[in-house]
């Protein structure tokens, strides 16, 4: 299986083409445009893509492009600031624009090439373009093969050396025919071929584990969320009675979620499962700690020294397994090795020395909506499967400000009273996530004939297809209205309701 490589320039939508390209069927990975030639030669990739970004080719210390890439053979596709890359590598010609052009395109096809295999050359194409620098002059031996009303290098491409870029993302949805763009340059240019799907992912999977663990004891951290569950069951399948699971209550869950996971475990899995209720120590951790980053890592320095010792009574093991998925070790390193880190993610190192144990991740290489393919090889429920992400740290970051039992206690019965009434009127199933999250602010409000003061309630709902981005979500004007009156009504200390309309990119779409 030949490997599509992602060399990341910082782009906030670098993950969408590495997704795009597995929706292909195709494997594909990315790796910081800061790695060395070694380490992408080790991976023996069959395509070379190189990402946008948000700098200026040739500023003081703009990512650059080792040259030896060009030489390597591989076919390479360079998308916006990748594009830019080459031409400023190769000899071509760069300007600034003279305004930033940020948004929808008309592209005409210049020139026939395999990359436009498919397309009708009289019809132009609505391309999404982001970017402040242009190619005025393509390199020797490129030829314009796509235009648009500002710019007369909008795709190029050197046939011989198969190296081809385009400015616009083929990678957004807002790209018409971008994934077919993709497409051809993995199967018309590269010749790679589509075998990367789920079913052969769990039996490469199975047979692996099987092989590195043996007879040993692995002990998996649960939590009861998609990523997890599905580790262990995938464990569960390989290895059988020698995995031991632990679910940490940390304090932080939803309402009623903890009696909820332990049910779901029992009735669809023979595992053998301890429980550790730890609430109140991370809460008092979490006293008067505002920074989100801090909660994260009080959290997670919390949650290994619970889990130790839970793991450390029910004797030695060889392994420890965890619910990482690729999202999380990406986002948890910088692209460019000078920009700022995402967030941090608990879930992704940060194991003492003294637990001398080997870490297991099988979902490391998977985005999230492939979790849920496996999910259902492995025969999980599907009200289960379709569960709504829940953050790794809780309701800790749903929680806007200081964490208190109260202002939990007020969260939970808000975003219970969401889930409710997003089920009852059938969107549900509709959005990727829908939640409520409990600002740090109070408002004047009128309840009965008194004048109140009290907390605010945000709705968050958006539309995605693997949270790479994500749309808020048009919600019927009758379900807010709902949502709106059953909180300020049912939930003691609110209100005032507010709905989110922030898109991702700029905004996350959790808001710490």
């Amino acid at each position: 299986m030949r490997t599509a490589l992602v060399i990341d320039y910082g782009s906030q939508v670098t993950q969408l083409i590495a997704r795009r390209i597995r929706e292909a069927g195709v494997y594909s990975e990315i790796i910081p445009c800061t790695g060395n030639l070694e380490e992408i030669a080790q991976l023996r990739p069959g395509a070379l893509i190189l990402s946008g970004g948000p700098a200026s080719v040739g500023e003081k210390n703009a990512p650059t492009l080792d040259p030896r890439l060009l030489e390597m053979g591989v076919p390479i596709l360079g998308i916006c600031y990748g594009m830019q890359l080459l031409a400023h590598h190769l000899r071509g010609e760069l300007a600034q624009s003279v305004n930033r052009e940020y948004g929808p395109s008309r592209l005409e096809i210049t020139q026939d090439s395999p990359l436009w295999h498919g397309f009708d050359p009289e019809q132009e194409l609505n391309v999404w373009m982001s970017h402040g620098d242009k190619v005025k002059t393509p390199p020797p031996g490129f030829a314009v093969i796509g235009r648009t009303s500002s710019l007369e290098v909008a795709a190029m491409a050197d046939e011989r050396r198969r190296i081809y870029a385009v400015q616009f993302h083929p990678e957004v949805y807002h790209t018409e025919k971008g994934e077919q763009v993709l497409k051809n340059f993995l199967f018309q240019i590269c010749r790679l071929n589509s075998d990367w799907n789920m079913t052969a992912f769990v039996r490469r999977s199975l047979e692996e584990l099987k092989g590195k663990i043996g007879g040993k004891k692995v002990i998996c951290a649960l939590s009861g969320g998609v990523d997890s569950t599905v580790t262990a069951a995938l464990l569960h399948r390989a290895i059988g009675g020698n995995l031991h699971c632990i679910f940490v209550d940390n304090g932080l869950l939803r309402e009623n979620e903890s009696a909820e996971v332990a049910g779901l475990l029992q009735r669809h899995f023979d595992l053998n499962l301890r429980s550790v209720d730890a609430g109140e120590l991370f809460l008092g951790r979490l006293k008067g700690v505002l920074d989100p980053e801090k909660k994260r890592k009080i959290i997670g320095r919390s949650f290994i020294e619970v889990f130790e010792q839970a793991a450390g009574e029910l004797g030695q093991a060889d392994f420890l397994a965890q619910g990482t998925l690729y999202p999380d070790v990406i986002e948890s390193v910088s692209a460019t090795g000078m920009g700022t880190v995402i967030k941090s993610h608990h879930n992704v190192g940060g194991l003492p020395e003294r637990m001398r144990l080997t870490l297991i991740e099988p979902l490391r290489e998977l985005f999230k909506d492939e979790v849920r393919v496996v999910a259902r090889e492995l025969g999980l429920p599907e009200e289960f499967i379709s569960r709504h992400p829940f953050p790794g740290p809780g309701l800790a970051v749903r929680v806007v400000g200081e964490i208190t039992g109260e202002r939990l206690k007020i969260l939970r019965r808000a975003d219970s009273i969401v889930l409710e009434e997003f089920r009852k009127a059938g969107w549900y199933d509709k959005v990727w996530q829908a939640f409520a999250v409990l600002l740090p602010l109070k408002t004047v409000g009128v309840m009965g004939d008194g004048r109140s003061y009290e907390h605010i309630i945000a709705l968050r709902a958006v539309e995605s297809v693997d949270a790479m981005t994500a749309d808020w979500a048009d919600l019927p004007h009758d379900l807010l209205r709902s949502v709106s009156s059953r909180i300020t009504n049912e939930v003691k200390g609110v209100n005032r309701v507010v709905y989110d309309i922030s898109s991702k990119p700029p905004a996350t779409i959790e808001w710490e």
